[in-house]
C-alpha cells in the first residue's frame, strides 16, 4: 500500500502569462521526469500538447502529471490562465489538496490572480505563493507582497527574499536557515551553491525573519511561550508552525525566483514538500443525497473504506475518451465494475493510466489520494461520482457557470453535419461550459460559450482536430428578459368535447422577483378551491414558459407567481388541465407586466501604458462603459470598469491597435442589467425579422 502522507495533489495557477507553465516544466526537469526543458514561446512545453496551445503560447486546458521530490511524490495540474478557460481551474482546485500561486514580480496580482484566489478560496485549497519573473524589468518582490495583502486580502508569510532584482537578479536567501542559494549563469538548476547571506542584507533578512516568525508562532502555544521569553524557536518548530498555518489557510508561505532562469525553484518544491498537506490532511468531500443535500457522512482518504472517486474531466483523444478521476476512498482495480450514482449505471474499469500530459502509463490499480484516468467509460461526465455497487454515495457535485456569448455555425458542405454533430457531442462533454443547442425555426446549430477566444478555440478544435470545416455567423449575446410591474390576473380553461372535459380557473399575481432569485412559485389558496394536487402542475406551467419572453423569446429571470385562488370540476379537473391553464396565464399576463430585455454586463480589467490610458478610457466610455478605478503600476495603468458584453465584440484588436500591441484585457461576466430602449428595440426587432424568415 502506498504511502499516503508523501502524496501532494496540487495544481498551478495564475493570471495569463505569470509563468504557471514554464514553472510546471522546470518542476518536470528538476524531478527528472523530462530530460529536455521545453519552452512556452517555442511552442515545446510538455503540458501544452494540443496545437492551439503550442501556437498561441497560452494553457487551454489544464493538464495532468505526476513526478517524484524528495521521497514525495507529486500529482500535478498546470491550469490555463485565461479567463475564457477559468473553468477548467474551478474543477481542478475541486480536486486538489494544495495549490502553487504564481505571480509575475512586474506585474504583481492581476485580474485572473484574484479569480483564481477566489476559486481556491472558495474550495479551501491551501497554497505557496511563488513571484515568479524576478529577473524581469520592473520587477519588485515587496510590491508584490504588498498586492497580495492588500488586494487579495490574503496573508503573505515570506520564506524566501531575492538577491538582486531584475538582470542582477542571481539567487534567494532561506529566512528560516539564514542560507544565500546563488544559480551560476548557465542556467541549469543544479548549478548553485549554498552560501552565507550577502553582507548587505543581513539587517533585511533579520527584519524579514522576525516578521515571519511573529506571524507563524502563535500555532504553538509553547513554542509562543518561549519565543516571548526570549527562546529562538528551531528550525523544526518553525517548519511545523508554517505547515499547520498553512493547513488551516492562515496565511501563505511566499517564495522567489526565475522559473525561466531555473532560479529558485528547488524551495518552491521543498515547501510544497513541507508545508502543503497530504489527502488525509484536508477536509473529507461532503457526501450528499439524490437532491444534493448534504447526508453527514463524509468520503475519508482510506484505501480500505468503500469506493468513492470524482469524475473531474473527460478528454477525448486518439485512442478514446479518458476520464480523469480523483480517487477519495477505496481502491480502483482494472476489470473492476462501478456505480455512476447519476446515471444510477454500473461502468467496468476497463483500463486505468497514469497520465504525463499527452503520454501514458498503464496501471493495474490505484487508491485513495491518487488521480488517474479511466479508459472506456461510456456513460460518466464531468462531476459524477464512481463508487461501490454495494454501498453506493455521491460526492458533493460542480457547478458550472452559464454562457454568455453564442455563435451559428454550419458545416461547409452537406456531408459535414453528422460529422460536426458527433465532434460537438464529444467536446460537451470535455468541457462543461461549452453547450450548444438547435435553433427549432432556423435550424441552425448554435455553440454557446464564455469569451469569443473560447469559441474561437472550439472552432479552430472542429477544423484541425475533427476535420469539420464550418461556416461562423456572428457573435450573439445571450439577453434574458423579466418583468418591471406586479399584474393581478385570472384565466379560465375550458375544453368540452365528447366524454369528460377540461376545466381549470386560477386567480394569481405576477410581479417582480428578487434580482438573482430565478423563478419562485408560491401559493396561498385555502379552502381547497384549488386542490393541493393541482398546484405542482400550475407550477410547472409557469416554469416552462419561463424559458422563452415575450419580447424577443428570451429566457425570463427573476419573476414570482403566486397562486391565490381559483375553482375545480370534480370530475373535468386534471394536472394537465391546470398545467394549459398556466401557459395560457403567462401568455395573457406578462405583456401586461411591463417586461424588459436584460443585456449582460461584463466586469473588465484593461492593462495599458500609461500614454494610452486617455484613449483606452474614451473608448470604453463609447462602448457604454462604466470606469470603477484606475491604479497606476510600474509598468502600465490598470483600469478597472464594466460595459455591456455587445459593445465588446472585436475589443483585443482595437485595445491593441491603440497600445501599440502593449495593451492586455480580461473580462468576465458579472450580472444583468436593463438594456437602453435603442438597443431594446434593435434586439427585439432583429428577433422579429428572424422568425419571420
Amino acid at each position: 500500500m502506498k504511502e499516503l502522507s508523501r502524496y501532494r495533489n496540487i495544481g498551478i495557477f495564475a493570471h495569463v502569462d505569470a509563468g504557471k507553465t514554464t514553472t510546471t516544466e522546470r518542476i518536470l526537469k528538476l524531478t527528472g521526469k523530462i530530460h529536455k526543458t521545453g519552452e512556452v514561446h517555442d511552442g515545446e512545453a510538455t503540458t501544452d500538447f494540443m496545437e492551439q496551445e503550442q501556437e498561441r503560447g497560452i494553457t487551454i486546458q489544464s493538464a495532468a502529471t505526476s513526478c517524484e521530490w524528495n521521497g514525495h511524490r507529486l500529482n500535478i495540474i498546470d491550469t490555463p490562465g485565461h479567463v475564457d478557460f477559468t473553468i477548467e481551474v474551478y474543477r481542478s482546485l475541486k480536486v486538489l489538496d494544495g495549490g502553487v500561486g504564481v505571480f509575475c514580480g512586474s506585474g504583481g496580482v492581476e485580474p485572473q490572480s484574484e479569480t483564481n484566489w477566489r476559486y481556491a478560496n472558495e474550495s479551501e485549497v491551501a497554497r505557496v505563493i511563488f513571484i515568479n519573473k524576478m529577473d524581469r524589468l520592473g520587477a519588485d518582490f515587496y510590491r508584490v507582497v504588498q498586492q497580495i495583502k492588500d488586494i487579495l486580502g490574503a496573508v503573505p508569510v515570506v520564506v524566501t527574499l531575492p538577491i538582486g532584482v531584475e538582470e542582477s537578479f542571481v539567487g534567494v536567501v532561506d529566512l528560516l536557515t539564514r542560507k544565500a542559494w546563488i544559480w551560476d549563469d548557465t542556467g541549469l538548476p543544479e548549478n548553485y551553491q549554498i552560501k552565507d547571506v550577502p553582507e548587505d542584507m543581513l539587517d533585511q533578512v533579520e527584519e524579514w525573519r522576525e516578521k515571519l516568525i511573529d506571524t507563524v508562532i502563535d500555532q504553538d502555544d509553547e513554542a509562543m511561550e518561549a519565543y516571548l521569553e526570549g527562546e529562538e524557536p528551531s528550525l523544526e518548530t518553525l517548519k511545523s508552525c508554517i505547515r499547520k498555518g498553512t493547513i488551516a489557510l492562515n496565511f501563505f508561505p511566499t517564495f522567489c525566483g526565475s522559473a525561466f532562469k531555473n532560479k529558485g525553484v528547488q524551495p518552491v518544491l521543498n515547501g510544497v514538500v513541507d508545508y502543503l498537506p497530504n489527502p488525509t490532511e484536508v477536509q473529507p468531500q461532503p457526501e450528499v443525497d439524490i437532491e444534493g443535500n448534504e447526508t453527514g457522512k463524509f468520503a475519508l482518504v482510506d484505501p480500505d473504506r468503500p469506493l468513492r472517486a470524482l469524475a473531474f474531466k473527460i478528454m477525448d483523444d486518439r485512442f478514446g475518451a479518458l476520464t480523469f478521476t480523483r480517487i477519495y476512498s477505496g481502491k480502483l482495480e482494472k476489470g473492476m465494475t462501478v456505480l455512476n450514482t447519476f446515471t444510477g449505471k454500473n461502468e467496468r474499469i476497463g483500463r486505468i493510466v497514469e497520465m504525463h500530459a499527452n503520454s501514458r502509463t498503464e496501471l493495474s490499480s490505484a487508491q485513495a489520494g491518487d488521480i488517474v484516468a479511466l479508459v472506456g467509460l461510456k456513460n460518466t461526465q464531468t462531476g459524477h461520482t464512481l463508487c461501490d455497487p454495494k454501498d453506493p454515495a455521491t460526492l458533493e457535485p460542480m457547478v458550472f457557470p452559464d454562457p454568455v456569448i453564442s455563435i451559428a455555425i454550419s458545416p461547409k458542405d452537406k456531408g459535414g453535419a453528422e460529422k460536426m454533430a458527433i465532434a460537438l457531442n464529444k467536446m460537451i462533454q470535455e468541457d462543461p461550459s461549452f453547450r450548444m443547442e438547435t435553433d427549432e425555426e432556423s435550424g441552425e446549430t448554435i455553440i454557446k460559450g464564455m469569451g469569443e477566444l473560447h469559441l474561437d478555440i472550439k472552432v479552430d478544435i472542429l477544423k484541425r482536430t475533427h476535420g469539420v470545416e464550418v461556416n461562423v455567423g456572428k457573435p450573439q449575446v445571450a439577453y434574458r428578459e423579466t418583468i418591471t410591474q406586479r399584474v393581478e390576473d385570472s384565466y379560465t380553461h375550458k375544453k368540452q368535447t365528447g366524454g369528460s372535459g377540461q376545466y381549470a380557473k386560477i386567480d394569481y399575481i405576477i410581479e417582480p422577483g428578487e434580482s438573482g432569485g430565478g423563478y419562485v412559485f408560491e401559493s396561498v389558496v385555502t379552502g381547497g378551491n384549488v386542490p393541493r394536487e393541482y398546484w405542482p402542475a400550475v407550477q410547472k406551467g409557469f416554469q416552462l414558459c419561463m424559458g422563452e419572453g415575450v419580447l424577443a423569446g428570451f429566457p425570463v429571470l427573476d419573476v414570482k407567481v403566486t397562486l391565490v385562488d381559483g375553482s375545480y370540476h370534480p370530475v373535468d379537473s386534471s394536472a394537465i388541465a391546470y398545467e394549459i391553464a398556466a401557459k395560457a396565464a403567462y401568455r395573457q399576463s406578462v405583456p401586461k407586466a411591463a417586461p424588459q430585455l436584460m443585456e449582460p454586463i461584463m466586469k473588465i480589467d484593461v492593462y495599458t501604458p500609461e500614454e494610452h490610458v486617455g484613449d483606452v478610457i474614451g473608448d470604453l466610455n463609447r462602448r457604454r462603459g462604466m470606469i470603477k478605478s484606475q491604479e497606476t503600476g510600474p509598468t502600465s495603468v490598470r483600469v478597472r470598469a464594466s460595459a455591456p458584453l455587445s459593445e465588446m465584440f472585436g475589443y483585443i484588436g482595437d485595445l491593441r491597435t491603440m497600445t501599440s500591441g502593449r495593451g492586455q484585457f480580461s473580462m468576465e461576466f458579472s450580472h444583468y442589467m436593463p438594456c437602453p430602449k435603442s438597443v431594446s428595440e434593435a434586439v427585439i426587432k432583429e428577433a422579429q425579422e428572424r422568425k419571420a424568415s
